[in-house]
């Protein structure tokens, strides 16, 4: 099932990009949001666990691209449905942390 691969590599591109942020700032040592701070997504949680949440994030991706189905950097197609998970999850995460980090976000008014 075509579609299904094209599915799981848009959800892989949506875990990749979710990893950095999180494995930027838990390397770096800050605290970061994180859907296990309190609140979730909007109070800071540790740097460790920030890079064991961008870890988590990244074997996932790596698991819906490079396990199911059959992954090809050539294949157009597979690469334009990893491009636009990733795109789509690093527009979303630009919007959600713009609004705690001091992003200049002009789509989020």
């Amino acid at each position: 099932m075509l579609w299904l691969d094209h599915l799981a590599h848009v959800f892989g591109g949506v875990f990749f990009a979710n990893t950095i942020p999180h494995l930027v700032n838990g390397i770096s040592g800050r605290p970061f949001q994180s859907p296990f701070s309190s609140p979730p997504g909007r109070g800071l949680s540790s740097s460790l666990l920030n890079v064991v949440w961008g870890l988590i994030n990244l074997v996932i991706g790596y698991l819906l691209v490079l396990r199911v189905g059959n992954f090809d950097l050539r294949d157009t197609g597979d690469i334009i449905a990893f491009g636009v998970g990733f795109a789509l999850m690093a527009i979303a995460l630009s919007r959600a942390f713009g609004r705690f980090h001091g992003g200049n976000n002009p789509l989020s008014k």
